[in-house]
């Protein structure tokens, strides 16, 4: 069974910053790609960033410039970096990977629970 356990969501005055983290628990071989997807109120679930195994990113025109995704191989931990948020940034922000395991015969996706991410003064 695997896990992805978001923390780091909040409130935060618009300009502030957050930093989310996920880690990923369990039984499994290796991580493919990680990334981070919201979805606000009466909207789509969308594409936030991802970062491949090898440290490849990926960013929503929306974000670039402002947010910043990196991982930890060793700790299967993903993170964002959030700055210059904008009230348009609420969302409930979910974690996302691709997770092969031992003896296994296809990549296998897992969401986590996601975090609330709210941008208001």
């Amino acid at each position: 069974q695997v896990q992805l356990v978001e923390s780091g969501g909040g409130l935060v005055q618009p300009g502030g910053s957050l930093r989310l983290s996920c880690a990923a628990s369990g039984s499994f071989f290796s991580i493919n790609s990680m990334g981070w997807y919201r979805q606000a109120p009466g909207k789509q679930r969308e594409l936030v960033a991802t970062v491949s195994s090898g440290g490849t990113t990926n960013y929503a025109d929306s974000v670039k410039g402002r947010f910043t995704i990196s991982r930890n191989n060793a700790k299967n931990t993903v993170y964002l970096q959030m700055n210059s948020l904008k009230p348009d940034d609420t969302a409930v922000y979910y974690c996302n990977a691709d997770i092969w395991f031992q003896g296994g015969s296809r990549w296998n996706n897992y969401w986590g629970q996601g975090t609330q991410v709210t941008v208001s003064s």
